[in-house]
């Protein structure tokens, strides 16, 4: 599956050489030469990096290739390098009501306050926060722990307990994660 998205910025002929990759890179290679049609490109784009030949202020994710010719390996790097700062800091910081989660460190934070979390403890705050409804102990049973349906346990109820716990500890917030009937929520 290919989600990453190169964006050629009026420059035809590396176009033509990275869309021959384009399957080997496993990029989406596109060309674009007018300004409008890049700004709607990336504004409904997460994952891009735009190839030009110079800067574009509007322009966040841009890699600038104005000493050319370059090697073919070396520029496959600069893409990937960059490619990796991007999807790296796209996890950094996911926002939750009051709250950041950087993925990459574990830790929830508000402005005062940070709390180091575990993998299922940010698997299971990104997975309620996605959905606008109560969550059941099966449905995070299945898709964050990836518990058949009938095993008997209580490791969701414990994990979200002594969350809820921490989180109340160092934000004092005991409204995070509710319980209602039907499941577990962040609103």
């Amino acid at each position: 599956m290919v989600n990453q998205k190169l964006v050629i910025y009026q420059f035809q002929s590396l176009y033509q050489i990275l869309k021959e990759l384009e399957k080997e890179l496993n990029l989406q290679v596109v060309e674009i030469s007018n300004e409008d049609l890049l700004k709607k490109t990336i504004h409904n784009s997460e994952n891009y990096l735009v190839i030009s030949k110079k800067e574009y202020l509007n322009v966040e994710n841009l890699l600038i290739l104005n000493s050319v010719p370059i090697k073919i390996f070396k520029l496959i790097e600069q893409i990937n390098i960059k490619l990796m700062r991007i999807r790296f800091s796209g996890q950094s910081n996911i926002n939750i009501n009051d709250y950041k989660i950087n993925l990459n460190s574990r830790e929830i934070f508000d402005n005062k306050n940070k709390l180091k979390l575990t993998e299922k403890e940010v698997d299971t705050i990104i997975y309620l926060s996605k959905i606008d409804k109560p969550v059941s102990i099966e449905e995070l049973e299945k898709n964050v722990w990836q518990y058949q349906e009938d095993i008997e346990t209580h490791t969701v109820e414990t994990h979200i307990y002594r969350l809820r716990k921490k989180i109340l500890k160092i934000f004092q917030d005991d409204n995070f994660i509710i319980s209602t009937k039907d499941g577990y929520q962040i609103k």
